[in-house]
């Protein structure tokens, strides 16, 4: 806000109260004096997020829920090389480790946290502390507080910047691998089989996410054996099936 408010932008802040944490009434009218003390025209929205498993995709996927489109979240240069630790955890490939692309809604995804930590108290803004960031039952903690210290100790550098370049380099293999695979047919069995194996399997997965359901690596892998011949068809995810017919390769429903 202090940025957009400086870049004379028209702003609306959005805060999102997940109902989760004692103090979350007080975070709540912390932004709002924020936004009042910037000129900021302020929304305050409220998400129902119970406790348990999965609490941070759960709240997440709450919050981006009644989020407008095009809206600019905070992330630094810090939750960057977090999230590039926590997908190389995961066995992410390429795609996942180029993590969060940068542009618009991430606008200062180049800063550091301690930048706007700094740029806070020039501009004497005092700020709410989410309590959550410290807990240790959330993986993305772990890996902020003793993940990346330990691997900075180790290499005796920052490596956040390391990461980052990480991410920005496998982000532009990947646009160039996506262009390349864009002139695949996938439902051209024989062309898939005679394709670079990376090429065919992006030809895939876009073509089996078009029905909104994002393939897993396996999944690829076996409608990759159906094109080759190896099997004639294969089960996906969504209650779905690829199959094989002449060289040509087809999504249909399961019948059970």
């Amino acid at each position: 806000m202090i940025l957009a408010a400086a870049a004379q932008l028209e702003i609306t802040a959005h805060h999102v109260h997940h109902g989760l944490r004692p103090e979350a009434d007080t975070d709540a009218e912390v932004a709002r004096a924020i936004a009042a003390r910037l000129g900021t025209r302020f929304i305050l929205r409220r998400v129902s997020v119970e406790p348990g498993p999965n609490l941070e995709a759960r709240a997440r996927a709450a919050r981006y829920s009644v989020l407008p489109d095009g809206a600019m979240t905070g992330h630094t240069a810090d939750d960057q090389a977090e999230t590039v630790l926590l997908r190389l955890m995961r066995g992410a490939g390429a795609d996942g480790l180029a993590a969060m692309q940068p542009g618009p809604t991430h606008p200062i995804l180049a800063l550091r946290r301690a930048e706007t930590v700094a740029l806070c108290a020039e501009h004497r803004i005092d700020v709410a502390l989410d309590t959550t960031n410290t807990d240790p039952t959330h993986q993305r903690n772990r890996v902020r507080h003793e993940v990346l210290p330990a691997l900075n100790e180790i290499a005796r550098r920052d490596l956040v910047p390391v990461l980052v370049r990480t991410a920005d380099v496998l982000r532009d293999d990947a646009a160039l691998l996506d262009e390349l695979a864009a002139h695949l047919d996938p439902t051209d069995a024989r062309g898939l089989a005679a394709a670079p194996v990376p090429l065919a399997r992006r030809a895939i997965r876009r073509w089996l996410t078009q029905d909104g359901y994002p393939p897993d690596a396996a999944a690829v892998e076996r409608v990759l054996e159906v094109a080759r011949g190896v099997n004639l068809a294969c089960e996906i995810t969504g209650g779905r099936r690829v199959s094989r017919s002449e060289q040509l390769l087809e999504i249909s429903p399961i019948q059970r």
